[in-house]
């Protein structure tokens, strides 16, 4: 399960790097509302939270948190960034109703966010869906959503407000503290895209982003627990840096818009990222009784093949084939001693193994 962006045939121009200020907002926004996703935060969200969200604008957050909390909505990722916050709200408006509409309801179409729907404002499929979903998140944001799909403008004009708010409010200062890391990283990805090379830069961004070329086709891979497929072609593909993201990694892949990818600047967690697909294997090598049990003893000491098929009460050959699959996943470690071999299970791989599911499943 991965989001696979096809650049295939994309000048290197059209790959950029650049720190947004809306995005940034999003992510911040998105951290006040799940604090949970981000310790690494506590003392920024204890002091927004105490001393800049004034009740009447935590009020009205909450209200419209459908379009950052479980996910980002599109239109809060934007292709081309903008010095300021206000210019990408120009830019925003400047979209019509119902492609916005569509994007700021994503979930209306979480399930089939790949296959393009049609607007909700058009549709009356999709807009029954995005009413119903909403009314599972509460009344407050079923009433949103009605009003949203009853009066677009006023809704977008309400929405462009409580953003400047939230600018004046905490995000200015923000911004003005983290703009400069988030532009240096942009301008280090760009100058190691021009010297190195678009592979260099990619996996720069995060190891859970890699470039794949099989000679037809180049793409971007994005390893996370859900699949998606887009192409930058004939558009471009814009990667934006933030300094709220860990331990979230978004791509837009959206059909229509132009790929985009929000990734936290570098940390040492980021660096420490395991592939999703590696935990998946763990889990599934630890989930089975007798690996479990056979785990109990390789945690405390090494130990040979015949001492666990004794240990245990079954046979060598099975003991080999469940320190088979151990190994496979990379929870074993073995050493040999004499005609022996011994195996003994990498302690500090499982310890980790929790956060890293944490990791993947946030990613």
């Amino acid at each position: 399960m991965s989001v696979f962006i096809d650049i295939t045939g994309l000048p290197r121009e059209r790959i950029t790097f650049g720190p947004s200020p809306l995005a940034e907002l999003g992510a911040a926004l998105h951290t006040l509302s799940e604090p949970a996703h981000h310790a690494r935060l506590h003392g920024w969200i204890t002091t927004t939270t105490s001393a800049a969200l004034k009740p009447e604008l935590a009020d009205r957050l909450h209200e419209a948190d459908f379009l950052w909390r479980s996910t980002r909505a599109d239109i809060l990722l934007p292709a081309a960034p903008r010095e300021t916050l206000g210019e990408e709200l120009d830019d925003l408006d400047l979209m019509d109703d119902e492609k916005y509409v569509a994007a700021a309801l994503e979930i209306s179409c979480a399930s089939q966010y790949g296959e393009g729907l049609p607007s909700p404002l058009v549709d009356a499929g999709v807009r029954q869906r995005a009413l119903e979903l909403a009314a599972a998140r509460g009344p407050r944001q079923a009433a949103f959503v009605r009003q949203m799909l009853a009066d677009p403008p006023g809704v977008r004009a309400w929405i462009r407000r409580l953003l400047e708010d939230c600018e004046e409010a905490f995000f200015a200062d923000t911004w003005r503290r983290v703009r400069v890391q988030l532009a240096a990283d942009a301008r280090h990805k760009t100058e190691m895209l021009r010297r190195k090379g678009l592979a260099e830069a990619v996996s720069a961004v995060s190891p859970a982003v890699t470039l794949e070329e099989d000679g037809l086709r180049t793409r971007i891979v994005v390893d996370k627990l859900s699949d998606g497929r887009t192409a930058a072609t004939g558009r471009g593909l814009t990667f934006l840096p933030t300094a709220f993201g860990w331990p979230h990694l978004l791509a837009l892949s959206t059909p229509g818009w132009q790929p985009v990818v929000q990734y936290p600047v570098s940390t040492q967690e980021l660096t420490d990222a395991t592939p999703v697909d590696t935990v998946k294997l763990r889990l599934e090598a630890v989930a089975h009784p007798m690996r479990m049990r056979l785990c109990r003893s390789l945690a405390r000491g090494s130990y040979s093949t015949g001492e666990l098929a004794d240990t245990y009460g079954i046979t060598a050959p099975e003991v080999s084939r469940h320190l088979a699959v151990l190994r496979k996943a990379g929870l074993l470690t073995t050493q040999r001693r004499g005609r022996y071999v011994l195996h003994q299970l990498d302690v500090a791989v499982v310890a980790r193994l929790g956060s890293d599911f944490l990791e993947g499943v946030l990613r």
